[in-house]
């Protein structure tokens, strides 16, 4: 019951890892066949490979790629060869020194990539300067400053990786060649470097990669010569399209194949070294003739070749296929949609119009103005036209004008003349 227990959570352990390291992944993936200019797997509208043909048509994308492998070549050749020097090194040095020797090699690797673009601008400006040299001259080259900046910290991984080759390498080999009468560079050339192929590949491949993909150091040197990682982090600045969803998808597709490719191969080594042991011979084992199931003990041959059929006849249906009628009726079908919204709208506003409407006659027949009430506390007295309206109200037309001044009438106009008389 423990090992069911155990087993099962390590297969859902193993499911939610690769989920996460590949879900990325796939939906990227998914988002080069949507049509739609922003990248998005959902709501799926209409299958397309619009985006791939874009993306040739995106000359800063293409140049990006070109100024990547250039600059992956150079890397690979400089820390792959500063990287097998290093490893020699570090086998033939004085004990007592290899860990001080292996501490400053490994050093670059824990260095900031920020650190190293702006150190390798500033020195290589400095020699620039102290040659003489004009700011167009190679010190001062895109290309040139990119491939040294990186290859301070590739060398060493190249060199973890053709240290850890070296170190099963038999010292004795080189001897018997030196005692057979073969100099340093034949010694070096026809028996340690065979034996490090493997690893000089394996080094190669890790260098070209890490060269491809980094941006830290490229950002400080990269001139005129921007790569493919600047190229997508300036877009991104200013919107993306699913053409870099293309461009991620092929470089999946492109990194399955080599995977694939390679499995096979070793595969085929593993069988072709079995095969002689049971005593085939050299033209039996490449030719099939004693051994017609090569594929069939050989899975990753079969999925490369699956793989590789799948490609072809996707090529050949991007050829033919053409998403223009999907995109039409998707837009008609948007435009009615949005159409039929609109009419939604104004009809439910003309509704709640009328509502308010009816709302506000109903109102206005139940409930008469009220007349202003009189809260003052001062009976009336400062309500306007109290005086004026209540007398001319209250008061006969032909009536005397009443004297409640206070004075006898003194004031009163009138008693002047009728004194006089």
């Amino acid at each position: 019951m423990n090992n069911s227990i155990i087993r099962i959570s390590i297969w859902v352990y193993l499911a939610i890892f690769f989920i996460y390291l590949l879900g990325p992944l796939v939906i990227m993936s998914i988002t080069a066949f949507n049509s739609p200019s922003f990248p998005r797997a959902t709501p799926w509208e209409c299958l397309t490979f619009e985006w791939f043909s874009a993306l040739f048509q995106d000359e800063r994308i293409l140049n990006g790629i070109k100024n990547s492998i250039l600059v992956g070549i150079g890397t690979i050749i400089l820390s792959v060869s500063m990287g097998l020097a290093g490893a020699l090194m570090l086998t033939q040095i004085w004990p007592k020194l290899r860990a001080t020797y292996y501490t400053i090699i490994i050093a670059p690797i824990l260095i900031p990539g920020v650190v190293l673009g702006i150190s390798t601008l500033v020195f290589w400006d400095r020699i620039n300067r102290m040659l003489g040299l004009g700011a167009d001259s190679f010190l001062s080259n895109g290309l040139f400053l990119t491939i040294i900046g990186q290859s301070t910290f590739i060398a060493s991984y190249c060199m973890l990786v053709l240290v850890a080759r070296l170190q099963r390498y038999d010292l004795a080999l080189t001897e018997a060649a030196l005692d057979l009468g073969a100099t340093h560079a034949q010694a070096f050339r026809k028996i340690l470097l065979p034996f490090m192929r493997p690893a000089l590949a394996s080094a190669a491949v890790l260098a070209f990669l890490a060269s491809f993909e980094n941006y830290n150091t490229t950002t400080f040197t990269f001139g005129e010569y921007p790569t493919l990682t600047i190229e997508l982090a300036q877009k991104v600045r200013y919107g993306i399209t699913p053409a870099i969803s293309a461009l991620a998808f092929m470089i999946v597709v492109l990194t399955v194949f080599a995977a694939l490719f390679n499995e096979a191969n070793i595969k085929r080594k593993e069988v072709i070294a079995k095969a002689r042991k049971e005593g085939a011979t050299v033209g039996d084992v490449t030719g099939g003739v004693k051994l017609p199931g090569f594929f069939t003990g050989n899975a990753a041959a079969v999925t490369l070749v699956v793989f590789a059929v799948a490609t072809i006849a996707v090529i050949g249906t991007a050829t033919v296929y053409s998403p223009k009628q999907c995109i039409a009726d998707l837009q008609e079908q948007k435009r009615l949609e949005t159409s039929q919204r609109i009419q939604e709208l104004r009809d439910q506003r003309a509704k709640d119009a009328a509502e308010k409407a009816a709302a506000e006659g109903k109102s206005e027949g139940a409930v008469t103005a009220p007349k202003p009430s009189n809260n003052s506390g001062f009976g009336g007295v400062f309500a306007p036209g109290t005086l004026q309206n209540e007398e001319e109200s209250s008061a006969p037309a032909d009536a005397a004008p009443s004297n409640n001044s206070g004075f006898g009438g003194v004031f009163n106009p009138d008693n002047i003349g009728s004194g006089g008389e």
